[in-house]
């Protein structure tokens, strides 16, 4: 490969919550056992290049004043998209700049909702669109996610559209590629889902921040690309941190076709002064979308597809009783450990505490709306990976 994705690159010290935290308030790791972070989405990974080059060169030149975005910011958004995901047609005035993805979920539906009103969104959950839309005094109304015969996770349409009706709903949050299952949707499944929507006269926030993490032969359909009508009942989200390793640059866009939600959108965001680019996270999506970041994004997804497979054949061959359904995209595994549990008369908390303790750093699922699940990011080196595994199979899943 070109890009190397081996090195082991120590973040003490260095600002990186994923290698300083854990998150459980009573598990330490023991003596004897070094940190693998596997929980928050944050890579263990150094950008590409292009990334660091662009805002050095920007650093250089010693005055950061007040600024405009560049075309090129725009530029590199519309050639990024055409590119990565087949959007034609996409143009500056319907790209607007946030400082989070979250952050425009919540102006979106500030927008389209009243306070206390209900939102659909598909349990499991990414758990902060739990926390945003509690906090935003939003009702929150789950429509659980199905596994098939082959364990893949699918809309439950029927569950669906009976609580649209019944519960008078006109919001949805669809996330896409979903988080925290890995699915990378089909394009029938978008049509129907956008059928619904449309019969109900539900507007849709669309979270496609992981749409640049496709694993396989996935491909990522934008939603607003499956009709007119979605097009225009959509306001879509998306950010080059989860490709690029640029959380703490802070800095995601919108995209939005309808001019009335558009100006909304924009005027709710404007209104705490607080929203607005920095110049040097503008320098970072121009470095990360450009031909280099491409190329980097395309050795990416085949690290963590293998990764991916390595992770999911090893708990099937060693963890019985662990089920996990194989991501299509993102780089988190979300594992189901009920049937575990019930056999070895433990609970989720003691096999995460388990886990902590012999340094495998993994999160809760019980926020995610998995009774008994945890969440585990698999993109770091593969060496530590291996080590990971090893951990859980000697030390807790035993």
């Amino acid at each position: 490969m070109k890009y190397n994705f081996t090195d082991m690159i120590d973040r003490h010290g260095k600002d990186a919550i994923a290698a300083e935290v854990i998150p459980y308030a009573d598990a330490q790791v023991k003596e004897g056992f070094d940190r693998i972070p596997m929980w928050i989405a944050d890579m263990s990974f150094a950008t590409v290049p292009s990334v660091p080059e662009k805002i050095m060169e920007r650093t250089a030149h010693a005055l950061y004043g007040y600024f405009e975005p560049k075309e090129e910011y725009y530029n590199a958004i519309i050639r990024w998209q055409e590119m990565r995901n087949g959007v034609q047609g996409l143009t500056k005035e319907c790209i607007g700049y946030e400082n989070g993805v979250l952050g425009g979920v919540v102006s979106a539906l500030n927008v389209i909702c009243s306070k206390g009103d209900k939102v659909l969104l598909h349990s499991p959950t990414y758990v902060g669109f739990t926390g945003s839309l509690e906090n935003n005094g939003y009702d929150i109304v789950l429509s659980p996610l199905k596994q098939d015969e082959n364990g893949v996770w699918r809309m439950d349409f029927e569950d669906m559209e009976a609580k649209l009706r019944e519960q008078s709903i006109h919001a949805a949050i669809f996330c896409s590629p979903h988080n925290p299952c890995g699915r990378v949707w089909e394009r029938w499944e978008l049509e129907r889902a956008m059928e619904l929507f449309q019969k109900y006269d539900v507007m849709v926030v669309a979270d496609e921040i992981w749409s640049d993490i496709i694993l396989g032969d996935n491909r990522h359909i934008p939603v607003q690309s499956v009709s007119e009508d979605a097009r225009m009942r959509t306001a879509a989200f998306y950010a080059p941190s989860k490709t690029f390793n640029l959380a703490g640059m802070i800095g995601s866009y919108h995209i939005i076709y309808n001019k009335w939600l558009r100006d909304r959108v924009l005027k709710e965001s404007s209104l705490s002064h607080y929203n607005s680019m920095n110049v040097l996270s503008m320098y970072a999506l121009i470095g990360a979308y450009s031909k280099e970041g491409a190329e980097w994004a395309d050795e990416l997804r085949q690290v963590l597809q293998e990764n991916v497979t390595y992770a999911c054949d090893y708990i099937d061959k060693y963890f019985p009783g662990v089920s996990v359904a194989r991501p299509q995209g993102t780089y988190m595994l979300l594992l189901d450990c009920s049937k575990w549990c019930a056999e070895h008369e433990k609970t989720i908390d003691e096999i995460q505490k388990a886990g902590v303790e012999v340094g495998v750093i993994w999160q809760d699922g019980r926020p995610f709306h998995s009774a008994c699940g945890i969440r585990m990011n698999l993109a770091l080196p593969k060496a530590r990976l291996v080590e990971a595994m090893e951990r859980l199979h000697k030390y807790v899943f035993v």
